[in-house]
């Protein structure tokens, strides 16, 4: 399994409450959801994400409240891939239970600038900077995380009746 495409760069501490307002939360349709992704700090991003395109972050990625609506917003949106110096507990299971790949590598995510464009190997954890010809070793998957990811998360996989 893999992502390709273009960085949208953000520091640390990115917060649920920027990644997905909590004045939005009332909304049910996960596509107009999406739309209102990362506004607070980066008011162009639902425009400009394309399918595949990549979050590269510092530490504590999705920190702050539980809100399963964080992750769900950014795989609607496109996002292929969240890779952060570190996550915050909560988003990263949450990221996983509805199937939002994430990579915690933090040479990759000082290193990795807006633009550039990546590619991530989920099977051995290799970030490939095709801008800039470098590359980074991140955590790899687990096989039974790859197969809920693969799925579209844990429920989906769980009905699907896998066995890991």
């Amino acid at each position: 399994m893999k992502a390709k495409g273009k960085v949208f760069l953000y520091g640390d501490n990115v917060d649920t409450d920027v990644i997905i307002p909590a004045r939005y939360l009332n909304i049910q349709d996960k596509k107009e959801l999406a739309s209102h992704a990362m506004e607070d700090i980066d008011k162009d991003f639902a425009s400009r994400v394309k399918p595949g395109d990549l979050v590269v972050a510092g530490k504590n990625f999705g920190c702050g409240s539980s809100r399963e609506h964080a992750p769900l917003v950014l795989k609607e949106a496109g996002v292929g891939c969240v890779i952060a110096e570190t996550f915050a507990r909560i988003f990263y299971r949450n990221a996983i239970n509805i199937g939002l790949p994430i990579i915690e590598c933090p040479e990759a995510a000082g290193k990795i600038e807006a633009g550039d464009e990546l590619e991530v190997d989920f099977d051995t954890g290799r970030i490939t900077d095709l801008t800039k010809g470098t590359s980074f070793t991140g955590q790899a998957f687990p096989e039974f995380m790859q197969k809920l990811i693969e799925s579209g998360g844990l429920v989906p996989y769980i009905n699907s009746g896998t066995k890991g």
